[in-house]
């Protein structure tokens, strides 16, 4: 966002004013964008089977949007410069707008992807927007102030999304998951529209085309692979190749590109990846990815495939762990630079694996405090990372490099939550399937001792026998879902030792980016 400072500075003063108004009006923007990160969770379900879909391809809504949101994040700070703040937030939040509309209506798997990638790249700027137009509107003595409004808004997304998406699909449909952006979206964009002053862009910095273009390639080749991959039986197919030796061409021309042909030029510095806190904090933040998204996707679905919890209750029960996640950044703001920030980073990844090895003693029978406990543990853990970490990676970066590092930094985190949903999905649907084929070899007639299942489970009647095998693939989607919270643990756990490589920043070191994790 370096680029539109001079405008900032100007709308600072003219909207002095009216900042009631403007607050309120990118709070809802930021809002929206967050709800659209977790309340379509829930109500995948409802999803697949509306637009026949398999458990794996209905992920994509899910990895479509993020995939975006990640690729056009960078984009920001350049179009800012180019078109003006007030310019790219008011087409942000009306494109967004129209794509929940067409996500709404979507009548097929491949028009709500379509629709979802729309979103994602029309949301990338509204979280950075909304957090710059804030700083150009409070003065210096109200920054925390004000960044602390926009971490509440930011927050509301992991806290009211499963609850309000599990409602609304309950009460109305699926689809209202989307046009509930409808309302929020227009009186954002009126409120912007009406109190924002509208300054010229700079129009001073350089756009890497290329450099761009090929990690796009080599990021969205990736996410297909891991998306169609399980489909396709992976390297079985064309397809799959395909894939794979794009996204490693596409990946290798970016990073010779950013090397030897643009270093000074390109949106990649490749000079951040000499600096060991900054590269270890990528390291851990595409894991936090990894961890925060792929968990979330999977207990909601869990528990309405195979318990029998409606959309709503699934929502109120996991929505406890964002405000977990809320309490800990609030308490964890008052520590830093109080606290050692490796101690907390800590606590926070072993807060974090604890819960995630209460979920690996999950059965089919699961009171909601078996539920909620373990999710506000890990937003507990969670909510003690993001912060420590941000501060951690950025402290020993010049303030040059910092603009570049925030993109980096979201950039590699979207990308982790991406690609921990396709795997833990991909990881889901093959071990149901090799532990369905070992329950039923376990199956016999001599298996059940008790008369009454004996009767029900008749292998001798294709009633009994479908009984018996919707029951064997519920107890093998179970086994599949806690070999997925397995490797979550063991990935949570096989980054703490790298906590050592983190070199702590000196005391005399005030860090303002504390935003890049929550982004």
């Amino acid at each position: 966002m370096s680029g539109s400072a001079s405008m900032s500075l100007s709308a600072q003063g003219g909207a002095a004013g009216n900042r009631t108004m403007i607050t309120i009006s990118i709070m809802l923007a930021t809002i929206m964008q967050a709800l659209d990160s977790t309340i379509a969770n829930v109500a995948l379900p409802h999803m697949q089977g509306s637009l026949s879909a398999s458990q794996d391809q209905i992920t994509w809504v899910l990895t479509s949007y993020i995939v975006a949101a990640a690729i056009a994040t960078p984009l920001t700070g350049w179009l800012c410069d180019r078109f003006g703040q007030k310019t790219v937030f008011l087409f942000s939040v009306a494109g967004f707008t129209a794509a929940s509309v067409l996500c709404g209506i979507s009548g097929s798997l491949v028009q709500i992807v379509l629709a979802r990638l729309l979103q994602g790249v029309f949301g990338a700027a509204l979280v950075p927007l909304s957090q710059a137009v804030l700083l150009d509107i409070n003065p210096r003595e109200k920054h925390g102030s004000a960044m602390a409004v926009w971490g509440m808004g930011v927050m509301v997304g992991p806290i009211l999304g499963p609850t309000l998406g599990g409602w609304l699909t309950d009460a109305y449909d699926w689809r209202w998951v989307f046009f509930i952006n409808v309302p929020i979206g227009a009186v954002a964009f009126y409120g912007i529209w009406k109190y924002i002053l509208r300054v010229p862009g700079g129009r001073s910095m350089h756009f890497d085309l290329f450099g761009f273009a090929t990690l796009s390639l080599a990021i969205g080749a990736l996410q297909m692979l891991l998306d169609r991959g399980e489909q396709n039986d992976w390297f079985a197919a064309l397809e799959t190749w395909i894939e794979a030796i794009l996204m490693v061409l596409s990946f290798t021309y970016f990073i010779a590109h950013t090397m030897l042909t643009a270093a000074n030029k390109s949106f990649v510095n490749y000079h951040l990846l000499k600096n060991r806190n900054f590269v270890t904090g990528l390291l851990f933040i595409f894991i936090v990815g990894m961890v925060l998204f792929a968990v979330r996707a999977l207990v909601p679905t869990m528990l309405q495939n195979l318990m029998g919890y409606s959309a709503q209750a699934a929502g109120l029960v996991t929505a406890p762990s964002g405000f977990g996640t809320m309490i800990a950044m609030m308490i964890v703001g008052r520590l830093v630079g109080k606290v050692e920030l490796r101690l907390l980073l800590a606590v926070g990844f072993g807060l974090t694996a604890f819960s995630l090895w209460q979920m690996t003693s999950y059965t089919l029978v699961l009171s909601k405090s078996d539920i909620v406990w373990p999710g506000v543990i890990q937003g507990l853990g969670l909510g003690l990372v993001f912060v420590p970490l941000s501060t951690a990676t950025f402290a020993t970066l010049s303030p040059q490099m910092r603009a570049q590092g925030t993109a980096m930094y979201s950039l590699i985190r979207n990308i982790g939550s991406s690609i921990g949903i396709a795997l833990v999905q991909t990881l889901l649907v093959r071990n149901t399937q090799i532990a369905h084929a070992s329950l039923v070899q376990q199956v016999h007639v001599g298996t059940y001792f008790d008369p009454v299942l004996t009767a029900f489970y008749d292998l001798g009647s294709s009633a009994g026998l479908t009984s018996l095998n919707e029951e064997v693939t519920r107890q093998a989607s179970m086994i599949a879902y806690l070999d997925d919270f397995w490797l979550m643990l063991l990935l949570t756990l096989l980054v703490i030792p790298l906590l050592l490589l983190i070199k702590p920043p000196k005391n005399d070191v005030r860090q303002s980016i504390d935003h890049a994790a929550m982004e």
